[in-house]
């Protein structure tokens, strides 16, 4: 699944040992594998070819510019949700025309900026924002081409900070509405209602809820054309899980294998489909790596406190999410021969690993058997490359952390680490 792997008692990253990485970009750093995020771009393409979709990446998962020009050189398209996302897709060098954009709450701005540049997609969310798109549309003297996101009402079963389909959520319009919705705004003549968006949650561990919502899309797309409207595109979205260490994650072919059968029909009739993966992309190609500065003894815990917290990966303490940690050189008889949730070897203890953070709710892992560490030693937090850095704040004005590509036996930092000035650089 990805490219970090234990080699001769050390933790390396493709061919690069992780220690001399954290020794010239110090950390905390999060690293990410070239050959991971093209791995895993290629199999869902392949997965998926039968039905030849434009894989659209979630820049909101890891919108680091070197990760985004490496799927765009691959033919990767760019999810975006937000104007700064948009000018990071095209800064990247994605072509607009393979760019969708997404999002409950588009400014004017960051609408009129998306039809100047002529994205391929966009996504409505609401009868007042496709009212504005239209308006900000005729205004410019622009055309463009709009999805309708439908609600399916269908439960993901993920976690509900990340549940987006079912029908109390803010996002989308029920699929009851969609009639009602082509029939009023259907044939605008500047915003071009052709197609359908879907997005259930992330991360979604099964693949019946797929199938479900695809089926009630075809099924909508049927009665739509019965009425004359024809929808060109179907966007199925994303939220395709990572494997985080569990075993318990489909793979690309078995989300096709469920998908595809409903779709292949549709698309030799013409439908065009469109892939919104994030995490399945990021997640495994990176690592977050982070030192430790004090163990702490406590009663009957044993805090392991490190310069990484929630400001640096905040998914533990936000969503209760498991990543697995390991020291970079964990010693004799402590190199695990497979990353588990619960590795199975002698010697381990139950740890805490905390970070520098002003609040009890600072954590990295609880409870976690790990080897004993020491002051100094490096660790590493295996699946960070989602919804990591993206999500890194600076609280407690601690700066943000570096990131660093690799590729092959050959490492660079494609975001410096912050310096204490930058913290101050916008405050006069």
């Amino acid at each position: 699944m990805d490219h970090f792997t234990y080699e001769a008692g050390e933790l390396r990253c493709e061919g690069v040992p992780a220690e001399a990485i954290a020794a010239a970009a110090g950390t905390p750093t999060y690293v990410y594998s070239r050959a991971t995020l093209e791995g895993h771009l290629a199999r869902i393409a392949a997965a998926f070819a039968p039905v030849d979709p434009l894989i659209c990446y979630s820049v909101k998962s890891c919108g680091n510019l070197a990760v985004c020009r490496t799927l765009a050189a691959r033919g990767a398209g760019m999810d975006v949700v937000s104007g700064g996302e948009l000018f990071r897709a095209l800064r990247a060098g994605c072509p607009p025309e393979r760019i969708v954009y997404a999002g409950v709450g588009k400014r004017d701005d960051e609408i009129a900026q998306a039809l100047e540049a002529g994205i391929g997609l966009l996504n409505v969310e609401s009868e007042p924002e496709f009212e504005n798109i239209a308006r900000i549309a005729r205004a410019l003297g622009r055309t463009c081409r709009c999805a309708l996101r439908v609600n399916p009402d269908v439960d993901p079963r993920t976690h509900r900070f990340t549940t987006t389909g079912t029908k109390e959520t803010k996002f989308g319009v029920d699929i009851e509405r969609a009639h009602a919705f082509f029939r009023t705004y259907g044939r605008d003549a500047h915003a071009r209602l052709v197609g359908l968006h879907l997005h259930i949650g992330s991360p979604v561990y099964d693949t019946a809820p797929y199938v479900e919502s695809v089926g009630k899309a075809l099924a909508l797309r049927d009665a739509l054309a019965r009425e004359g409207f024809a929808v060109e595109v179907l966007d199925v979205g994303g939220g395709f899980a990572a494997d985080y260490e569990t075993g318990r994650s489909p793979s690309a072919a078995d989300y096709a294998r469920a998908i595809v059968p409903l779709i292949e029909p549709a698309v030799r009739s013409g439908l065009r489909i469109v892939l919104e993966p994030g995490r399945s992309i990021a997640a495994n190609a990176g690592i977050l790596l982070t030192r430790v500065q004090y163990v702490k003894r406590s009663g009957d815990k044993t805090f392991v406190i490190c310069d990484a917290g929630m400001n640096t990966l905040l998914r533990p303490s936000h969503y209760d999410a498991f990543h697995f940690i390991w020291p970079v050189r964990p010693g004799a008889g402590h190199v695990p021969p497979a990353r588990t949730r619960e590795p199975a070897m002698a010697g381990l203890v139950p740890q805490d690993v905390v970070g520098p953070i002003c609040e009890t709710g600072d954590f990295l892992a609880l409870d976690r058997a790990m080897p004993p560490v020491e002051r100094g030693d490096l660790l590493a937090v295996f699946t960070a490359g989602a919804y990591g850095m993206s999500m890194a704040s600076r609280y407690n004005s601690v700066p943000l952390p570096a990131e660093v590509m690799v590729d092959g036996d050959a490492f660079r930092v494609v975001r410096r680490r912050e310096s204490l000035e930058d913290l101050v650089a916008h405050e006069p």
